[in-house]
């Protein structure tokens, strides 16, 4: 394909915006990249997630997943997933900061430390520490 992608840009509508925006850029430490408003006062922060990826999981992987994370199936079509340096200190500033813990870090047999929650804007996260140095 001639070009390709350059960005992918998750947008996500948030009821509850500056929990949301306390969350992802204050508490998980995602820099702004900007801020705009619209005619009327809307307003929308774009983050910087760092590199993006698009995972497609046909609907047995996505249960196979569920199962080694939480140990049933909870997540919709629709799981948004952060490495980050250390899951289990993460998740728990991300439980202190207002986020529903579905399961606490399980070490996966693709050798990362994943743990479940639920987050502001009605987003089921992820968040993984990758257990082994890149090659």
């Amino acid at each position: 394909m001639e070009g390709g992608v350059l960005e992918m840009r998750l947008v996500v509508t948030a009821p509850d915006y500056a929990a949301a925006i306390a969350f992802y850029r204050d508490m998980l430490g995602m820099p702004e990249l900007g801020v705009f408003t619209s005619p009327g006062g809307g307003r929308v922060t774009i983050l910087d997630a760092g590199r993006a990826t698009l995972e497609l999981a046909d609907p047995a992987h996505a249960a196979y997943v569920d199962e080694v994370e939480v140990g049933r199936r909870v997540a919709g079509h629709v799981r948004v997933a952060f490495q980050v340096p250390d899951a289990a200190a993460a998740t728990d500033r991300s439980v202190a900061a207002g986020a529903e813990l579905i399961a606490s870090p399980v070490e996966t047999p693709w050798r990362s430390l994943n743990a479940r929650l639920n987050g502001p804007a009605g987003l089921q996260l992820t968040l993984f520490e990758e257990l082994d140095a890149p090659a």
